[in-house]
């Protein structure tokens, strides 16, 4: 059938309709635009301890939420540190996907890249300070007449 066919039969069943009495149990359009207002004038509700309920549960789950994010970011900090290559482990900043395998490693090598200053420093040879292996003697009056 194509669309025409199913116009033209349709048709017929529209007008029956339309010529019936609508007869006293049906509506007219003034009781349809009352029960349109109704639902304005009386809101759905639910009762109060209900909601109070709801909003503890989800009060729970806010802050389970919170303290696994806040797990997440120490995780993320302490793994950084463990790694070793920052002198500063809060330079690299939090992103869930560095907790995934490999991810955190190519973030840190990418930091390092963009910004070498932030790598830890490692302090090789002598520098002066601290124990030193010669045990020669000490000549006081050689270093105050070498003034």
């Amino acid at each position: 059938m194509t669309e025409e066919d199913q116009q033209l039969d349709t048709e017929p069943v529209v007008d029956e309709v339309r010529q019936k009495d609508p007869g006293p149990s049906a509506p007219t359009g003034e009781e349809v635009t009352d029960d349109l207002e109704k639902p304005d004038d009386e809101p759905e509700t639910f009762p109060r301890e209900y909601v109070e309920k709801l909003r503890q549960e989800n009060g729970k789950y806010r802050q389970r939420a919170q303290q696994a994010d806040d797990l997440a970011q120490r995780l993320h900090t302490a793994l950084v540190a463990a790694d070793g290559r920052l002198q500063d482990p809060t330079d690299l900043a939090f992103d869930p996907s560095h907790l995934d395998d490999g991810n955190l490693t190519a973030a840190i090598d990418g930091l390092i890249e963009r910004k070498p200053h932030l790598a830890a420093r490692r302090i090789v040879g002598d520098v002066g300070q601290g124990a030193t292996t010669t045990a020669g003697e000490v000549d006081l009056l050689g270093i105050l007449g070498g003034r």
